[in-house]
């Protein structure tokens, strides 16, 4: 079995354990908590962390399967911080655990259950078109473009004449649908406030 490259961080609370398993199958992923172990396996790949320098409490432990990781947060039994992952450190713990009349090692399956069909609903209705009246900027540039279509479709020659020499002439800056002022001379260059017109050869 091949191991793999992992890291950590911790608070007082909490030791997340970065394992980095690119595409893991989140139905292939294994993960076995128990009060000074972590076990991992994915397929061949495995991982076990053996003694923790602190205990973790296996039952309110969790792991998430992404993309890249897989990220297994381990709540501490204790608060403070270990200073490292693994080790003989002496455990806080350790007095209280041997002087309770159970001492057992509590291992725990950690099953990780997708809500498959909720994801895809929230996917699918997020994705759902809004109207113009939901969202007036809905649709962006192309209904912008799509309006001015209409106008150019819907006008006579002069309009698209006028509409035509207006916004060759001024670079893409003017659009006029007046003829009769359009014709008179050339149509100058009006850029938008703040900008500068600059002519490039």
């Amino acid at each position: 079995m091949a191991t793999i490259r992992h890291e950590f961080y911790e608070t007082d609370e909490y030791l997340t354990l970065s394992i980095f398993d690119r595409g893991a199958d989140p139905a292939q992923v294994k993960v076995d908590l128990e009060n000074r172990k972590v076990s991992y396996t994915h397929g061949d790949k495995s991982l076990v962390l053996e003694p923790l320098k602190g205990q973790i409490d296996p039952s309110t432990s969790t792991f998430t399967v992404g993309k890249v990781k897989v990220e297994i947060r381990l709540a501490k039994a204790a608060p403070g911080r270990w200073g490292g992952l693994t080790g003989d450190a002496p455990d806080p713990l350790a007095n209280s655990a041997a002087s309770s009349t159970s001492s057992e090692t509590t291992t725990r399956r950690v099953d990780l259950k997708k809500n498959w069909e909720g994801i895809t609903t929230e996917i699918l209705s997020s994705e759902k078109e809004k109207s113009t009246e939901e969202d007036p900027n809905v649709g962006g540039d192309s209904t912008l473009n799509g309006f001015f279509q209409k106008i150019f479709g819907d006008a006579d020659d002069d309009t698209k004449r006028a509409m035509m020499k207006s916004y060759s002439e001024s670079g893409g800056t003017t659009l006029s649908t007046n003829w009769d002022e359009v014709k008179k001379a050339p149509v100058e260059v009006k850029p938008p406030q703040g900008s500068e017109w600059k002519k490039w050869n």
